[in-house]
Parts: C-alpha cells; structure tokens; sequence
C-alpha cells in the first residue's frame, strides 16, 4: 500500500521550495522560479544546477520565452503522471483528472448517498475515478505516457488532517474517524490527501484569480457554511485545525434555535440553504434541497427573495467581524447561495457597511472564479504540494533517506 513518505531530514527549506513550484506547475523556468521566490537569480541557478545533479530535478526541453534565448524547463522526475481529485458532498460527488500544473482535463458528477457511510461511498467514487482516468487517457486528455500518481478527497466536514479522518462530522453517520487516506492508498495504491471542502475550495479560489491578493477568505454558503483563510499564500489551519469555521457561531438572530452541532443559534440556523429550505417549507412550498430554493429565487419568487435577502445580511454581520480582524485583501463567494444575486448584494452591503473603512477601502469582495471546479483545482493544489516530499524521499541518494 502506498504511503506519502516524510521528507529526508536536514533537506533545505530552499530546495524543497523550488521542489513545490516546479511539481505544481507554478514555475518551469529558473527565472520564473527566482520570480516567484523573490531571491537572485544566481542564487536560484545555483541551487537548480546541484538539484539536477543529485536527480531531484531534471530538465525536459524548452519553455516560454519572454524575450531572448528560450528557458530550459525543469519538471520533478515522475511528474509525467496525472491526479485524481474528489469533491463529495452530502447527495453528489464532483471527480476530476488534474494535470500538472493544476488544469482539469475532464470532470463528471454522480449521485452518492453520505449517509450511506464511508466505504460504500468511497467504494463508489474510486470505481468512477478508474473509469474517468481511463476515459482521460484513452481520449488523448491525461498526460501521454502517464500514470495516477495521487489522490485527493474534500469531505464536507471538519478534517482532521494528520489523521485523514473526518471528527464528529454533522449528518454523518460512520464517519467521524474513519481513515479515509488509508483506505483509499489501499484502494488505489497512490498517496492520498483528505481535505475539508472549504479550504479545499479557498486554496482553488486563492490562486484562481488573475489578481491574486496575499491573504483571502473564501465563504462557501449551501446547504451548510464553510469558509477557509490564507495567509501570505498559504493555507492557515489554526491550532486545532478548526479555524475558517464560521458556521457555528452563535449570532443574536439565530435565538434558540437548534443547530446539528447540539448548540443553538449558530449562524448556519439563519443563513444556510438548509434554513431557508424550512423557512419556506413553513409556509407552504414545495421544496426538499437548496436548489429548490435557487429555482424559486431566480423566477422572482417574492417570499423566497426576501428569505435569500436576510440569509445574505446575516452572513454579512459575521463577516464584519472577520474582515475587521482579519484584515483581507479579498473574500471570495461560493458555493450554490452565492450565485443569487440578492444573497450576495446583501452580504456586501452589510460588509461595508458595518467593517472598518481601513479594512474595506482595498477589500475585493467577488464571487467565485471556478465554479464548482473550486474544491477540485484546490485540493489538487494540496496533493501537489504533498507529493513534493514524496519525490524528495524517492529520489534521494543512498544513506540520506
């Protein structure tokens, strides 16, 4: 079974850097990693030269040239290979094939139960990622020559990620400390990853932008709320794994209404897709799922607007509070709420309304860039980034493993 192996000790924080960029596609030449660095050129080609030579890295050809002599390109040896990436939330699941460098080469959804339990679901989801890598490969749209070289899963919950293992998860029953990456190595036979969707879906959107701005927040609002935080580019996790987890916290609207946490008046109890699915069941419509709610919002639906309206100020106050002590550059909406209009024209309007001018003069609030593609783009990114010691392990030297 395959495992992701640890980084050989005393590798330096340089060489494992430029290791991150190449085999994620960020960077291909030395000056594009210098660039990307900050640092001297020299220093970079110094470095790359005794990569080449020890076999961490090796040269492919030519690439891009900006003007004058064409670049050599750099790739990590193995990285001709492809990645399988997984989006499951509670009825479907979103697969995707990812190239180096983070393109989607072909994407599907499938209907999935969560309930169901873990290996039923995950059963399913790895027989259709077989068969959407041999469809990529056959139709000439995986890398020729390539192989599935890891696996990466964003589960909708809160993940511990030392022990790939979702902790106490709501409305999932089996769930909670089941080791999903040891299950699916043993499925596949590659390093896996297992990611919550939100900071699946804030690393996606944080370099999916075409400004990217240093530190971002990215709110998911379905049929739950979920939001993931980067700072200085990096995906910032907290000490306990649980920052971005704005969905249960209690807000004067909420009251006393229960929460499937077990607490009460959590924001996800007035600002979900879930709470405005019963808000209309109250009053008479007929709707089982948040894209019930999508439909009637987008006929014009009076009551259904005005639900949408009041969901979005309420997400709105809370992320007042976030982008006064947080201080982002940007924060970016997803998830199926944040395609209404109303929804997303009352959470900006309550942001700069109620946050700090000093906070909001430079804040770009936008939607999401990717789509559902999001989760996809960014928890490849995170295997990406996972597979760099893996290749540091593999290609090192004899004796300095």
């Amino acid at each position: 079974m395959a495992q992701i192996a640890r980084p050989r000790v005393g590798v330096p924080r340089l060489e494992r850097e430029i290791l991150v960029l190449v085999s994620s596609g960020r960077a291909r030449s030395r000056k594009e990693i210098a660039d990307s660095l900050g640092i001297a050129p020299s220093t970079v080609s110094q470095r790359v030269q005794a990569m080449l030579a020890s076999g961490a890295l090796e040269e492919t050809g030519e690439g891009a040239s900006s003007g004058g002599r064409r670049p050599r390109a750099l790739r990590v040896p193995g990285s001709t290979g492809y990645l399988g990436v997984v989006d499951v939330g509670g009825t479907h699941a979103r697969l995707g094939i990812l190239r180096h460098g983070g393109e989607l080469a072909t994407t599907t959804e499938v209907a999935i139960a969560i309930a169901d339990g873990p290996e039923p679901v995950l059963t399913q989801v790895t027989e259709v990622l077989r068969e959407l890598a041999g469809t990529a490969s056959d139709g000439g749209q995986a890398p020729a020559g390539g192989r599935l070289l890891g696996v990466g899963i964003s589960l909708p919950g809160p993940v511990d990620v030392a022990r790939r293992a979702l902790d106490s998860p709501s409305r999932m029953p089996g769930w909670s400390g089941f080791d999903v990456g040891t299950w699916l190595e043993g499925a596949l036979d590659v390093p896996a990853v297992v990611e919550n969707d939100a900071n699946a879906m804030a690393v996606g959107e944080h370099f999916g932008h075409a400004r990217r701005h240093r530190h971002s927040v990215s709110v998911k609002a379905g049929s739950a709320i979920g939001a993931g935080i980067l700072v200085d580019d990096r995906l910032y996790r907290g000490a306990g794994g649980g920052a971005g987890d704005i969905t249960h916290t209690r807000v004067p609207a909420g009251g006393d209404t229960p929460c499937t946490c077990g607490n009460r008046g959590c924001l996800e109890t007035v600002a979900s897709g879930a709470h405005l699915v019963r808000l209309l069941r109250e009053q008479g419509y007929d709707v089982a799922a948040t894209a019930d709610v999508l439909r009637l919002v987008r006929d014009a639906d009076p009551v259904a607007t005005t639900l949408a309206r009041t969901a979005g100020r309420h997400l709105g106050e809370v992320l007042c509070t976030v982008v006064n002590f947080f201080n982002p550059g940007a924060v970016y909406l997803g998830g199926a709420l944040s395609t209404l209009e109303p929804f997303v024209s009352a959470i900006r309007s309550q942001i700069y309304e109620g946050a700090h001018p000093l906070t909001t003069r430079d804040l770009v609030i936008a939607p999401s860039g990717l789509g559902a593609d999001a989760n996809l783009v960014g928890v490849g990114r995170l295997l990406e980034d996972t597979l760099v010691p893996h290749a540091l392990a593999t290609t090192a030297p004899e004796g300095t493993r």
